[in-house]
């Protein structure tokens, strides 16, 4: 004696359309499709003009201020040169938000690198201006680049000789990856971390360089 067995509608519609669609138009009970797409990478963006370089310097600012208190004395040393610069730019930018308790510095961090027997026998030393007292105080590093950590490293140890901050806290403009050291910026404006070996990544400054502007070249580009 045979039954008449309901007929499931899901797997019945599947049947009626295993010809005319393969791939049901909604999945079965236990089974999953997956769509496979290509991406294809876009290319390294490898010049910030300076409307670029003022967007970043604002949104780097933002991210800055938010990571400090207002209320407490905050100390904005900056690595030569292009550090030194950005710290001074920083400066008012950090005043227009509210830090008016603000002392900077200069860090010459030439004597403290690792590869100084390597970058002949007489290095250009220029001075180191700190002229506050950094002990139990917030500190904020600058640099323009960073890459190996090995100057961020020499500036922590130059720092040493002149305090201990109740912190440290590094911002950087651009971050190019490429890290040797277990070091990370706090603050960034620009990361850039598939720039090849090959190529370096320079940061011009009007007060230095006249104009505003990232470029990301080969090492052997003028």
């Amino acid at each position: 004696m045979s039954q008449n067995v309901p007929e499931c509608p899901i797997l019945s519609h599947a049947h009626q359309n295993e010809q005319t669609n393969p791939i049901p138009p909604y999945p079965l009970a236990g089974v999953a499709f997956l769509a496979v797409s290509r991406m294809v990478p876009l290319p390294m963006q490898t010049r910030y003009d300076q409307a670029d370089v003022r967007r970043l310097l604002d949104q780097w600012v933002d991210h800055i201020a938010a990571g400090f208190s207002k209320t407490e004395p905050l100390i904005v040393i900056g690595i030569r040169t292009r550090g030194e610069t950005l710290a001074q730019r920083l400066t008012p930018l950090l005043v227009a938000r509210g830090f008016d308790k603000i002392s900077r510095g200069v860090l010459d961090i030439t004597l403290y690198r690792d590869d100084l027997s390597e970058i002949g026998p007489r290095p250009m030393v220029r001075p180191t201006h700190i002229e506050v007292d950094i002990n139990s105080k917030p500190l904020l590093l600058v640099d323009d680049v960073l890459f190996t950590g090995r100057t961020v490293r020499a500036a922590l140890d130059a720092l040493a000789d002149f305090g201990r901050p109740s912190a440290i806290r590094l911002a950087a403009l651009v971050d190019r990856g490429g890290r040797e050291l277990p070091i990370q910026a706090d603050f960034v404006g620009l990361t850039q971390k598939d720039v090849p070996m090959s190529h370096r990544v320079k940061v011009k400054l009007m007060e230095t360089d006249g104009e505003d502007q990232i470029l990301i070249e080969p090492r052997n580009a003028g």
